[in-house]
């Protein structure tokens, strides 16, 4: 039988990502869908071939059809949209960044963890098949031990700053109590921080961070860089913007033995590649564009994690250490100190 999927939230990113990549992937059925505007709701669901609308979460929680719920909810509503759904029994796969406390993220962990439901975190990064054989060849000890890496994901338009229109749809994206006080820290950075956990396998356990915001006169930052001590003691510097326009979108690892570049790979608006030199492995792989296929490959992995009953590639544990993170990244760069995290119990 198909899993049942239901969406909550109509904005940009379910509409061009998760909704079309439901419709590509095996064994997905977009059963429902939830807005505060049951107009809204509907135009969504025609627009998706979903089989109902909702303008309330209670309604779709009771939907019997729906067997999982991604949450795509503005970034505050994250943890009240998952606590309810798992207590609804519905397992749970929630958009980054995952929550905008780490108390909050914590408490979904729990919550999912206690009623008995999977947990996941929309880093569909993880299925980019350059960044998986970066991963193999990092872990093989291609390149020697890990000194440094760099990431980096930035946007924009040429001639023009930044600003997010304010409509009924993305008018959220301006404000700091439902943006989680921060921009492109949580909207952007996030992706290159579990990057980095991903393809290193170790924690972040020291954060300093600088940007053009988190002040009173400009609480959101449009420009940040951040620099990460894992736990190993490799250096890490992430920077993203949205006032960039032209950039590569890449990543690099330096070893004692060589190093590993992703050229186009973080956010793919072109052919991307991975190259490897070292003193044992030179390679250089080419992949062709493909906007949806990352999406595609995390509602597949997830649907598989439940009938499988594992852990999906990027669980719920995986959005609490980068939603700790960034947080530690927001003090840094309202305080200008670094800020060391602290030990978790989950």
């Amino acid at each position: 039988m198909a899993f049942g999927w239901a969406i909550i939230g109509t904005g940009m990113h379910p509409h061009l990502k998760a909704a079309p990549a439901m419709d590509l992937a095996k064994g997905a059925e977009l059963v429902a869908v939830y807005s505060r505007s049951q107009e809204r709701a509907e135009t969504f669901a025609e627009t998706h071939d979903a089989m109902a609308a909702y303008d309330s979460v209670d309604g779709l929680l009771k939907d019997s059809r729906v067997d999982g719920v991604f949450v795509a909810s503005p970034n505050a509503l994250h943890a009240g949209h998952t606590l309810q759904a798992a207590r609804a029994g519905k397992h749970v796969l929630a958009e980054k960044p995952l929550a905008t406390t780490v108390e909050d993220a914590l408490s979904m962990v729990r919550e999912c963890r206690a009623a008995g439901v999977k947990f996941g975190t929309g880093f569909e990064l993880r299925f980019n098949p350059g960044h998986v054989l970066a991963r193999k060849v990092i872990s093989q000890g291609s390149i020697g031990r890990i000194s440094l890496a760099q990431g980096h994901w930035g946007r924009g338009t040429r001639g023009e700053r930044f600003h997010i229109p304010r409509t009924e749809l993305r008018g959220w994206w301006e404000q700091p109590e439902l943006m989680g006080d921060a921009s492109v820290i949580v909207g952007l950075g996030v992706h290159v921080i579990d990057l980095f956990r991903f393809l290193l396998d170790e924690e972040v356990i020291e954060v300093t961070a600088m940007t053009d915001g988190q002040t009173q006169q400009q609480p959101l930052e449009h420009i940040a860089t951040m620099s990460l001590r894992m736990e190993s003691g490799i250096i890490a510097t992430a920077s993203c913007g949205r006032m960039l326009p032209d950039t590569l979108n890449d990543f690099s690892v330096y070893g004692t033995d060589g190093r590993i570049t992703g050229r186009a790979t973080v956010w793919e608006a072109q052919m991307g590649s991975i190259q490897v030199t070292s003193e044992s492995v030179n390679m250089n792989h080419v992949y062709p564009y493909d906007y949806l296929a990352n999406f595609v490959g995390e509602i597949e992995d997830f649907q598989q994690a439940v009938k499988q009953d594992r852990d999906p590639a990027a669980t719920g544990i995986d959005g609490l250490r980068v939603t700790q993170v960034t947080s530690a990244a927001i003090e840094s760069a309202r305080t200008g100190r670094a800020v060391k995290l602290e030990p978790l119990t989950i």
